[in-house]
């Protein structure tokens, strides 16, 4: 028999809030975190709205520690910060004597902000001729000037990995360490994946959850340039309408969250408090299409229910799906599809909700803010709602818990997440049972 594995500890930094509780309580009362962007200006943009991280100071989290990883990227310092504050709601902060050696991460960690005005400077003196007209890229003078104005630590820290050695200095985490970017799937497919770590007897505690920030110049063009994105500019704080008949693309948001998952024994031992135990993992892949899923939704059916066989529940048990959930027209409509494949039609199904209606999209650490909403439901009795849902969309039948948070009895969730490239990773979590 595996080892079971436990959450012993919860951290989040979201457009809504720095704390769980604050956070949360914002989340149940169906407050929008989306705003103008005002990280760079981006007025003139097709989409010039996004669900930022506000008042954000790395040194309020991590205090004189903070000096050790300046000059990090923007997304490094949310993972820092969250992984501080789940550390501290585990309580391995007051002395717990932990083998470093057993202690391992595994991010979902998304690539650092680029260094926009020095990379295009750059860009258009090696295109810039004499006369002043462009013309083909001159890489000698694109080299010269980019050694005299690109920072080496600015393209150092672009690296996805660079959060994970952030994280492994600040708590002398000498276990395994790994680092995944599979798009929105990536901090679920990292909690999974550090779940059967613990399982396989690697580890006996593991940091893990996701971080990203692609809310600077190329990431939000990239995104206008998919037509992935709302473009609600004038109606910002309701446009992101997961399954909504209105729906047009989702919101780009930032941020982090992270977790503390340990071998129950091992938490027991020390007397964590354990919040939740996770019990079933699914990961599959479309091998379909780069950015689209298949239109049968086959590869989210074969996640949940791989994810359904490994926690040993049957579909009449889960009590409520956190959906991925974004937004866009494909998403929204093929994950109902599946879901309402695998648990055998409509009536069948639990209630389901997206809370990306109120954060945006927090791309590779969006899995694991749903997945935190998913324990906290479970303690608090309550279902976080899908705000903006006014209009119905016959494809999409499902109870989204419109507008309003609802009280349940929740003992087992099931978190979504879907990713570019087909990638598909569903968590099962309970109540914890002795």
């Amino acid at each position: 028999m595996s080892r079971r594995v436990v959450i012993t500890g919860m951290g989040w930094i979201t457009p809504l809030g720095h704390d769980i509780e604050g956070a949360w309580k914002r989340l149940l009362s169906g407050e929008s975190g989306v705003d103008r962007v005002t990280i760079f200006d981006a007025d003139e943009y097709q989409s010039n709205f996004g669900a930022q991280v506000g008042n954000f100071e790395l040194a309020n989290f991590l205090g004189n520690t903070a000096k050790t990883h300046e000059g990090c990227s923007r997304n490094t310092g949310f993972a820092l910060a969250a992984a501080n504050l789940a550390w501290k709601s585990a309580k391995l902060d007051g002395g717990s004597k932990v083998d470093p050696k057993r202690v391992g991460i595994y991010l979902g960690g998304g690539e650092g902000p680029i260094d926009f005005d020095a990379f295009a400077g750059a860009a258009l003196a090696g295109c810039r001729e004499q006369d002043g007209s462009f013309g083909k890229l001159d890489t000698v003078r694109w080299a010269d000037h980019a050694m005299r104005t690109l920072s080496a630590q600015k393209e150092l820290e672009q690296d996805p990995n660079l959060a994970a050695g952030h994280l492994a200095v600040q708590f002398n985490a000498k276990g395994p360490n790994f680092n995944t970017l599979t798009a929105c799937a990536a901090s679920t497919q990292a909690i999974g994946q550090a779940t059967k770590l613990i399982q396989f007897g690697d580890a006996d505690i593991m940091i893990t959850g996701g971080t990203h920030s692609m809310l600077h110049q190329l990431g939000m063009t990239g995104f206008i340039r998919l037509t992935a994105l709302s473009t609600r500019n004038d109606d910002y704080k309701t446009a992101s309408r997961p399954f909504d008949r209105t729906r047009d693309g989702f919101v780009l948001g930032e941020g982090s969250g992270m977790i503390i998952i340990e071998e129950l024994e091992h938490a027991k031992k020390r007397g964590a408090n354990i919040l939740a135990e996770i019990t079933g993992f699914g990961s599959t892949a479309d091998a379909f299409r780069i950015t689209d899923i298949h239109e049968d939704g086959r590869g989210a059916i074969a996640a949940m229910r791989r994810a359904l066989e490994t926690a040993g529940v049957k579909t009449s048990d889960i009590d409520y799906i956190s959906a991925h959930g974004t937004g866009t027209e494909e998403n929204d409509k093929i994950e109902t599809l599946a879901i309402r494949e695998l648990f055998g039609g409509a009536a069948n199904c639990p209630p389901v909700s997206s809370v990306k209606s109120m954060l945006g999209h927090l791309i590779a650490a969006a899995g694991v803010v749903e997945l935190i909403t998913c324990v906290l439901a479970i303690r608090d009795g309550i279902l976080p709602p899908t705000i903006n849902y006014n209009e119905p969309d016959p494809r999409c039948d499902l109870d989204y818990v419109p507008n309003d948070a609802r009280k349940a009895e929740v003992s087992i969730a099931m978190s979504n997440s879907f990713g570019f490239g087909g990638q598909n990773d569903t968590l099962v979590v309970r109540r914890y049972e002795e």
